[in-house]
């Protein structure tokens, strides 16, 4: 198959990601590659003498290979390289390129994405995702015929891991951590899905994580490297058998999607945790155990509970649309305490404006070992102290076709619904889809791919069947 035409490379929320050999070629990686790295010299200054770019990769299928093509291409490009010597998480090359005042990173990775698929991230030399402006900006040059530099650039290799850690290691307790794992007062479980956060942990804390899926899998075993309970059997497996054994000990499993930026968890007896309930109890920590302040951003798809803890320390609430990068030049331009979205993605002002999982990790665990108590009756406290007990979900509903999404958008907008599963809507606001919030104060987003026929639908409400009813109306609106 050819190469893809220039006009067909579109960044989504978080870089360009395509089917290997069909879409993501060396080609057309070539291409980007280079059109990134002018951009980035065009928005950034050089603060390190000649320009300079970081290039990285996760575990996927062939990466280091494409990581070494995008380096070489970049180099012949003018500028100077550091190629990473081994995989590691994203947010290490952006830590690596605000660290190494580099004019910004390449990331080879896909993310959560299905194995067939690879892509690049392009981060800023503020150490975040570029904004819509810059990755417009790449697809337009990617059109243009870009003239290289008569300099030549020079590839050097790194191991990025080093710096990272120790960056992480400054931001929380390591000691009473690591002395809560000695006296065994802990156990800690990762399932790192096969991604590039796998012995992340151990290189933080030392001997004692019990990681599963830790080995290096382009398959991903069969599933997706996303933070779900449909991909976390075995770590549902293995907390449940040992919460048999020892029913009365604290225990925590982590989990981390394909490149390391994304964070779900699984508390003492089994039960997941999505980023629904970790960013409650992490303000919660951040503010209440550390005393640190700031404002806290939250996307559209957010639980209204950030809302009330965030209020119960005074802290400023703000909300943008999906994706990290808005959260991310939100941290650009104010003083953020901590950034999340629903979908996994945390970080916090006082690091990178970049959503880091291992980070997330040792606050969870910082927050568990300072408290005694496991993450869901942390949990259950703060909806007890603020009076909210809701219940969240959300699916993704495949459409027919693009042109189902345009006929589906234009009902939204033309004719929204007054009511809800028998609900009176009482607002509703575009920020990211169409957030409609009902009577008893529960909450529908309707939110369409920009890329795929899919129909993301998000629900919060009172109780778990009342989500699940919500969630039936609008599959039955959509149908």
């Amino acid at each position: 198959m050819m190469d893809m035409t220039c006009n067909s490379i579109k960044f989504g929320t978080d870089g360009w990601r395509g089917k290997i050999a069909a879409d993501f070629t060396y080609g057309n990686l070539a291409m980007v590659a280079t059109a990134a790295a002018k951009v980035l010299a065009d928005h950034f200054p050089t603060r390190s003498g000649a320009p300079l770019v970081i290039v990285g990769y996760d575990r996927r299928f062939m990466a280091e290979d494409f990581a070494k093509t995008a380096a070489e291409t970049v180099c012949e490009a003018g500028f100077d390289v550091l190629l990473s010597q081994t995989y590691a998480p994203t947010p290490a090359f952006s830590w690596a390129a605000s660290a190494q005042k580099a004019l910004g990173a390449l990331v080879i990775t896909a993310s959560h994405n299905p194995a067939t698929y690879l892509g690049l991230k392009v981060k800023g030399s503020f150490g975040g995702s570029v904004s819509v402006d810059i990755t417009k900006k790449i697809e337009h040059k990617i059109n243009k015929h870009i003239k290289g530099d008569n300099r030549l650039g020079n590839i050097k290799k790194f191991d990025p891991w080093p710096s990272y850690c120790s960056q992480l290691r400054s931001k929380v307790k390591i000691d009473a951590i690591t002395d809560a794992m000695a006296a065994e007062e802990l156990d800690i479980y990762v399932d790192a899905m096969h991604g590039a956060a796998a012995s992340g942990l151990g290189r933080l804390l030392g001997q004692g994580i019990r990681e599963i899926n830790g080995d290096r899998d382009p398959t991903f075993g069969g599933g997706v490297p996303e933070p779900l309970p449909l991909y976390l059997s075995k770590l549902f497996r293995t907390i449940r058998t040992a919460a048999r054994n020892e029913p009365n000990k604290l225990r925590v499993g982590l989990v981390f999607d394909g490149d390391g930026d994304r964070i779900a968890a699984v508390d003492s007896e089994g039960n997941f945790l999505n980023s629904q309930v970790l960013i409650p109890i992490l303000i919660h920590h951040l503010a209440r155990g550390g005393g640190l302040t700031g404002e806290v951003v939250k996307t559209v798809s957010g639980s209204d509970l950030i809302g009330r803890v965030a209020a119960l320390y005074n802290l400023p609430l703000f909300e943008t649309p999906i994706g990290y990068k808005y959260i991310a030049e939100r941290m650009l331009t104010t003083s953020v305490l901590i950034g999340g979205e629903e979908s996994g993605g945390i970080g916090y002002g006082s690091h990178i404006p970049e959503r880091d999982a291992l980070l997330s990790a040792l606050y969870v665990l910082e927050a568990i070992v300072e408290s005694g108590k496991d993450l869901s009756q942390i949990y259950g406290e703060l909806q007890a102290k603020t009076g909210f007990d809701f219940a969240y979900d959300r699916i993704d509903l495949p459409l027919e076709s693009m042109e189902m999404r345009e006929i589906l958008l234009s009902r939204l907008e033309k004719s929204p619904p007054g009511e809800i599963g028998g609900i009176s809507v009482v607002d509703s606001q575009a920020v990211d889809g169409y957030k409609f919030r009902l009577a008893d104060d529960s909450w529908l987003l309707i939110r369409f791919s920009g890329t795929e026929p899919i129909l993301r639908l998000y629900c919060e409400a009172p109780t778990l069947v009342q989500v699940g009813e919500i969630l039936s109306w609008a599959k039955d609106w959509a149908s």
